[in-house]
């Protein structure tokens, strides 16, 4: 059914446009525009763009072991959680590299605190010769770090369970 046809007065609409990507969905149809894969974020790129993004992609694989998926409008590369993720835009990439510091370099354009270890250093690329260092050194120091920075391993100092937060050994008399 075309959407004409739908709105047409005197007749119920058999489905609806998403707010999100203007697509028709039919009644009843699974639609989740949020659920994306890295070719569809990168279909459109120029073909610089397109060549820098795959060899992005290549430098971090070289790294080891590690996830690479697509969430809303990124693409994210994680071991035990992200250290780095691309946002492909229409005239660049833009690069979210997570490192313990801030990286003080013309190459990055702003730097934000993730969370109390985590300092989102931001790049933007937009063509092949770009990837290289000391780009690659921040992606490798932040595949390196990752695991640390995460504070997915618990650390010797920690307390023991249920006793987080207490500070104190024996009550208040």
């Amino acid at each position: 059914m075309t959407a004409a046809k739908a709105s047409r007065p005197g007749t119920r609409a058999r489905g609806h446009e998403c707010y999100h990507c203007k697509q028709w969905v039919e009644a009843g149809a699974a639609h989740d525009c949020w659920t994306t894969t890295e070719a569809a974020l990168t279909r459109e790129l120029s073909e610089d763009l397109r060549d820098a993004w795959e060899r992005l992609r290549e430098t971090a694989i070289a790294f080891g072991d590690q996830r690479i998926y697509a969430s809303h409008s990124s693409i994210m590369f994680s071991r035990t959680s992200c250290y780095f993720f691309v946002r492909p835009k229409k005239n660049y990439l833009e690069v979210v590299i997570f490192l313990g510091r801030a990286v003080k370099a013309p190459q990055v354009r702003q730097v934000v605190d993730s969370s109390k270890r985590k300092k989102a250093n931001i790049v933007r690329l937009t063509h092949r010769d770009e990837v290289e260092a000391p780009i690659t050194d921040w992606l490798q120091e932040a595949y390196a770090m990752s695991e640390t920075l995460s504070g997915s391993r618990r650390s010797s100092r920690s307390s023991a369970p249920g006793t987080r937060g207490r500070g104190r050994s024996s009550p208040r008399s």
